[in-house]
């Protein structure tokens, strides 16, 4: 995960691999076409590159500063975003990465050893219980459980209703409340799901606003504004500092940065 870059491309390109860089990521590339699995490449088992979907790239890189920091990843399996934590951190401080479901502990560990992670600590810990490590963070991710979204599931339809996406939505709320009593009063939670459903995005920021006390931090990165007035619903002005990434050259997404307010 260390190695250069363009190193990287040219080996990659040399085994015939066609890659296209994506505009709004500074390590990112998109496959165009390639006659096996990039997941069978020696570079892929040396650990000297991941594969993830273009806008799961972009939760990690908006917190302010990861170097040395104490960062909490609370729904870390399979382990992507992980591995980029401790990429953009230079493998310095420590990462705790929470996993719920013990079965997907192996893939969580197996990617972080493959990829030389040697700052994360893993755990087989809900993250609505994540103050049982009595830890307190600088930054904590919290790509959320969620509904997901038709983009990537053709199947979607058929297999959601609106009880499944009321119950997600309290259950990121139980995520955001925890994530909220973890981290230090200046610390930073990037909030992230690839649902493009308002109940689990905009409706839990607004929510997440007044019952938590948080503040919506502008961020600057690929997708638009967030939406502040749904089902004639007006919201916080401040979720437009939020992102909606619609799904064109990737999944659909949504993003946002919230730091705690001072107590009045």
């Amino acid at each position: 995960m260390n190695s250069d870059l363009d190193t990287v491309v040219s080996r990659l390109e040399s085994l015939g691999i066609m890659l296209e860089k994506i505009p709004f990521l500074q390590d990112g590339y998109w496959i165009q076409k390639t006659k096996f699995s990039v997941g069978a490449t020696a570079e892929y088992l040396l650990g000297l590159y991941s594969i993830q979907e273009a806008a799961a790239q972009i939760p990690a890189t908006l917190f302010t500063e990861l170097k040395n920091r104490i960062v909490l990843d609370s729904c870390a399996s399979p382990g992507g975003k992980t591995v980029h934590l401790a990429n953009l951190m230079s493998n310095t401080g420590v990462i705790f990465a929470l996993e719920i479901k013990e079965r997907k502990m192996f893939a969580l560990t197996n990617q972080l050893e493959r990829c030389h992670v040697k700052n994360s600590a893993v755990y087989n810990l809900d993250a609505r219980e994540a103050s049982k490590l009595n830890i307190k963070f600088d930054c904590a991710l919290l790509d959320v459980p969620c509904s997901g979204n038709p983009t990537i599931d053709r199947e979607w339809f058929n297999k959601r209703t609106s009880e499944d996406i009321h119950r997600n939505a309290r259950r990121q709320r139980q995520i955001l409340t925890e994530a909220v009593k973890v981290t230090k009063d200046d610390g930073e939670i990037v909030y992230a799901t690839c649902s493009l459903e308002p109940e689990e995005n905009e409706f839990n920021i607004d929510w997440a606003i007044t019952a938590l006390n948080l503040k919506v931090e502008p961020i600057y990165c690929h997708g638009q504004k967030g939406l502040t007035n749904i089902f004639g619903k007006q919201l916080d002005p401040t979720i437009k500092n939020c992102k909606r990434i619609w799904p064109e050259n990737t999944q659909g997404f949504f993003v946002c940065k919230l730091k705690k307010q001072a107590a009045s």
